[in-house]
C-alpha cells in the first residue's frame, strides 16, 4: 500500500519533470498570451502598460511580445532556457505586481501571472534539463 502512495512504480526524472514545465508553459504563453499581442500590436499597444510612467506603451508591449513569443520559443526548444525564463520571469513580475497590483482575488486577479512567475523562476534556478537542445 506505502508503494502505491509513494508512486514508487513511477521513474523519478528531474530531467523529465522540467521537459514536461517547460513544454506546458512555453506552449500555454505562447498560444494564450503572446500570439494575440503580436497578431494585435497595433490595436493593443496604444492602451498598454506605460513601464513606470517613462517607458511609452508600444515599447512596453514589444518587451512582452519579445518575452511571451521568442522566449517562450526558446523555452519550449530548450535553447537559452535560463536567459528565457528570466525574460519571461521579469515579464511576468511586472504584469503581477504592476498591472494586477499583486492581487491574488477579485476582478483584477494576477493569480495566473504569479503562477507563470514562479514556473519561470523555477526554470531559472534549474536549468532546462537534459532532454533540451542546451541539455547537459
Amino acid at each position: 500500500m506505502m508503494n502505491l502512495l509513494r508512486l514508487s512504480f513511477l521513474p523519478q526524472s528531474a530531467d523529465l519533470g522540467l521537459l514536461i514545465l517547460r513544454v506546458s508553459l512555453g506552449f500555454s504563453m505562447l498560444l494564450l498570451h503572446g500570439w494575440d499581442k503580436f497578431q494585435n500590436f497595433s490595436v493593443k499597444a496604444p492602451n498598454f502598460i506605460r513601464l513606470f510612467d517613462v517607458v511609452p506603451s508600444h515599447i512596453s508591449l514589444g518587451m512582452a511580445v519579445f518575452a511571451e513569443v521568442v522566449c517562450s520559443v526558446l523555452i519550449i526548444l530548450g535553447f537559452f532556457t535560463r536567459f528565457a525564463a528570466l525574460n519571461l520571469a521579469i515579464t511576468m513580475a511586472v504584469a503581477f505586481f504592476i498591472q494586477h497590483k499583486g492581487q491574488f482575488t477579485g476582478p483584477a486577479s494576477g493569480e495566473l501571472a504569479f503562477v507563470y512567475l514562479v514556473g519561470f523562476a523555477t526554470l531559472v534556478f534549474a536549468g532546462s534539463g537534459k532532454y533540451a537542445a542546451d541539455g547537459k
